[in-house]
């Protein structure tokens, strides 16, 4: 077959076997007709099949796209493009004027270079093994966080009732928090499995769903057993193994996944069908769901054993016991050896509740519980600590990750931290079991008491010693705190001077007398002063832009018209290219573009404003760019002005009335006034 194509196309629907394929056809068709050579990548429910080359890309004479879904067609930039719905190429006749609209088309040669340029640049270069497997598990963890905290924060409400008011039998019963604890004890019951189902998600697409779901129910619910055989049987009782099977059965269910892809591979396209909707989700669902079963046993084993391993510190001292449980609490976030510590906890307050009040066995439960709850509640107090004290060293996602885990944490769940330590395992983990052991040495030397098996703060009123406790738990989590905070500056600062030096390299002879290289090491160029940014002629409200593009395309040339820049393609490629490592689109209607390039003459500002707003630009929110605010920067200011801009930007943008009036305004010289009063 050809290297490359007269027509390229990508075809997609959200189901993905029928249209998606039926509009493969027909463009397939309408070009044969036309004597044209065409090839169609098609976006189904396999995932993306007979995928378009970078060379295929720079050599086609047009581009058509007939996708309901995202095909990713910014890589299409500069190409005679043509972009439907899917439904609009489903017949022959139709593909084919969509065809002849796409040749009509003139295209941007310069730019279309430059974005394959762009392209080529990020194929060559191969996603190591590491990083592929922090996405996927990224990919999980994101979507496990929403059951946690609707889950978790309902369970914990519950407990405000009374530590058992969700039994029927108990004396502080109430039905509105037996309801309550059922929906909070059901999302937090769907915490593992979508964790599983999405970390396959990302590594075989919509069809690593089903076994990825099964995988995370398995490890919920472990390998039932009769106890009067010892043999499987379905209707026997087992043990999961919770949070740690859930991403090994992630994992295991998005690389069955690729491997049955492959197996599969020389059937027929015609059985496309058949293969998304019955051979994938059978053979996958078998496959791990055996293997699945096969370790729980072992698994179980080394839940057991850790929980054995506590039992047997209990009597050892609060120093020793307390670091133990802080280490296992914080080890893994809600996983098995977390939850070891948890469910020893829970076994010996049991033991203790029913010995009753003021026996042995009741303060040893609940002061091993409270040692537990403390532990717990730690982690997510840490972050919240660091985002709050430290905002500018993290992205504003992290931010607002921390000012919810505030709430996490007072209800004693863990799980909010998980992203915190996943991005940075070593050294956020030990600060992490440090900031939690501390916790809970000083829970047990203070002499706490908690008989309830989960709730955080809100079961304070029946805390015995409950001022101590919330000590314990702020003093451990403010040394963690300023230790992760001490880590992203080194982190945060270590960045600036990488991207400076990057953008400012310093050449000189190693023999040049002093005099000589000072020129060359001279410092760069003051920037300007903030207030000579936002100029009233750079600010164009009233547009009116149908897609992302076709936005940084009006400002790349407007720059250009200004005297701001000297080359409109150089300046639209710096933008696509900074958009490609993650779209600059913030949250209410704003977005930040910014493009870092030599064509670029003096730092600057230009605002677009479009009262309908700009849909296909990916936003936090999921909501359309009313208001883009690009940043022009100069290479040569890159480490400077540069971050002094963005952050400044970023940080306006978290006041609620800085964005109203930037909204409402429409006069430049006053929108240019209420941004320059904000660079200062």
């Amino acid at each position: 077959m050809a290297d490359t194509y007269d027509i390229i196309a990508a075809t997609g629907c959200p189901t993905g076997i029928a249209h998606t394929f039926m509009a493969k056809e027909a463009l397939e068709k309408a070009a044969a007709e036309r004597g044209l050579t065409i090839k169609v990548e098609t976006h189904g429910q396999v995932g993306v099949e007979n995928a378009l080359t970078r060379d295929q890309i720079a050599g086609a004479r047009a581009v058509v796209v007939a996708a309901d879904k995202d095909v990713q067609v910014d890589r299409f930039a500069g190409k005679p493009l043509v972009n439907v719905p899917v439904s609009k190429a489903l017949s022959v006749e139709a593909a084919g004027e969509l065809i002849d609209r796409a040749l009509s088309q003139k295209g941007d040669a310069a730019a279309a270079e430059r974005a394959q340029a762009e392209l080529s640049g990020g194929a060559e270069e191969k996603e190591t093994l590491g990083h592929q497997l922090y996405r996927h598990l990224m990919n999980g963890v994101s979507h496990m966080l929403v059951f946690v905290v609707a889950g978790g924060v309902l369970t914990a409400i519950s407990f405000l009732w009374g530590i058992t008011s969700f039994d029927s039998t108990a004396a502080d019963y109430n039905t509105f928090a037996a309801l309550l604890k059922t929906v909070g004890g059901i999302a937090m019951g769907l915490m593992v499995p979508v964790l599983s189902a999405y970390i396959a998600e990302s590594i075989g697409k919509r069809p690593a769903l089903v076994p990825g779901f099964v995988a995370g129910m398995i490890a919920i619910q472990g390998l039932p057993v009769s106890e009067a055989t010892g043999l499987i049987d379905a209707t026997g009782a087992s043990v999961g193994f919770g949070f740690l099977g859930g991403i090994i059965g992630g994992f295991l269910a998005g690389y069955v996944i690729l491997l049955l892809e492959k197996v599969f591979k020389p059937l027929p396209a015609n059985l496309n069908g058949l293969k998304a909707i019955f051979l994938y989700p059978l053979c996958s669902t078998f496959i791990v769901g055996l293997i699945m079963l096969g370790i729980s046993g072992p698994m179980v084993t080394i839940n057991t054993a850790m929980m054995d391993f506590l039992r047997g510190l209990q009597h050892a001292g609060a120093i020793p016991l307390g670091i133990a449980i802080g280490c296992m609490c914080a080890f893994d976030m809600g996983g098995p050896v977390n939850k070891a510590a948890y469910v020893t906890g829970t076994l010996l307050l049991g033991a203790g509740l029913e010995a009753g009040v003021g026996t042995a066995a009741y303060n040893d439960g609940t002061a091993f519980m409270a040692a537990v709850s403390a532990a717990c509640i730690v982690p997510p107090f840490v972050t919240s600590f660091a985002t709050i004290f430290g905002k500018k060293y993290f992205s504003q996602e992290d931010h607002d990750a921390g000012l919810v885990n505030i709430i996490l944490g007072a209800t004693h769940i863990t799980e909010g931290a998980i992203p915190f330590m996943t991005k940075n395992i070593i050294p956020v983990m030990p600060i992490m079991m440090l900031s939690s052991a501390i916790a809970a040495v000083l829970t047990l030397l203070f002499g706490v008491h908690v008989p309830a098996p989960h709730g955080g703060f809100l079961v304070l009123p029946v805390v015995d010693g409950a001022l101590q406790w919330v000590l314990a738990i702020l003093i451990g989590s403010v040394v963690g705190g300023v230790l992760f905070l001490a880590f992203k500056r080194y982190e945060y600062q270590k960045a600036q001077v990488e991207e400076a030096g990057a953008a400012e390299p310093v050449t000189e002879p190693a023999s040049a007398p002093a005099a000589e290289q000072a020129p060359a090491a001279a410092e760069p160029a003051p920037a300007p002063a903030a207030s000579d940014f936002v100029k009233p002629e750079l600010v164009f409200p009233g547009q009116d832009f149908e897609t992302r593009d076709e936005a940084l395309s009006f400002i790349s040339n407007e720059a250009v018209k200004a005297g701001v820049a000297t080359d409109a393609d150089d300046l639209m490629a710096a933008f696509l290219k900074r958009e490609g490592e993650g779209s600059t689109g913030m949250m209410d209607g704003f977005a930040i573009p910014h493009a870092k390039s030599s064509a670029v003459a003096e730092a600057a500002v230009i605002v677009v404003k479009d009262e309908s707003g700009v849909g296909s630009w990916d936003t936090m929110d999921s909501q359309p760019v009313n208001v883009a605010i690009a940043l022009l920067i100069p290479d040569a200011e890159a480490g400077t002005t540069h971050l002094k801009l963005l952050s400044k930007v970023a940080e306006a943008l978290m006041d609620e009335d800085f964005r109203t009036t930037v909204k409402q305004e429409a006069d430049p010289a006053l929108i240019a006034a209420a941004i320059n009063a904000r660079l200062v």
